[in-house]
């Protein structure tokens, strides 16, 4: 199977094939409200502005299992992302990224790009510190390990890096950018 043969569903209900981003980079990233990389949609919304008419789609994925950081309804996550960061790109209903319950997206994505760890900067570290409590063997699966993992796809389908939160944004776009 390819990323293609894949959908998202909306808040609505309605249903997104990733078929529809063909020949698109896409960066399909988990996201809370109340985390403390929440601040990275101000980032993520200035790589949309800033590439979108270049060819840049951003596929959104609130998630709620990680520390219960996403506990409104799809209504309240747009409303604090659009007033708190103007976001502009298309958010997709809220859904389970590891686990029994978890989108089959992400069963593909994990098995494209498996966790390579966190880096060395002091979020790293303190990730690490946190996850070994939660998961003692978190650097042997490809599990999503918090919010704000990122997935970037390139025009013809695959999927090309994976970056922990805790990886520069700045990393995260050069990477976009060069693929575009």
């Amino acid at each position: 199977m390819s990323i293609y043969d894949y959908s998202v569903v909306k808040p609505n209900g309605d249903s997104v094939s990733l078929e529809q981003f063909k020949g698109k980079v896409m960066m399909i990233v988990n996201t809370a409200t109340g985390c403390g990389f929440t601040p990275q949609y101000k980032e993520i919304e200035s790589m949309y502005e800033n590439y979108h008419d270049q060819g840049l789609e951003i596929i959104d994925i609130p998630c709620n299992q990680f520390a219960g950081q996403t506990p409104g309804t799809d209504d309240e996550i747009h409303e604090f992302c659009t007033l708190k960061y103007n976001t502009q790109f298309p958010q997709m209903k809220k859904s389970d990224v590891n686990g029994e319950n978890e989108l089959p997206l992400y069963t593909f994505l994990k098995s494209q790009k498996g966790f390579e760890g966190f880096g060395k900067s002091p979020a790293a570290l303190a990730m690490s510190v946190m996850l070994k409590k939660i998961d003692k063997d978190y650097k042997n699966n490809p599990n999503i390990k918090w919010n704000f993992t990122k997935f970037i796809v390139d025009r013809e389908g695959n999927v090309v890096a994976r970056f922990e939160p805790t990886a520069d944004m700045k990393n995260v776009e050069a990477c976009v950018k060069g693929l575009l």
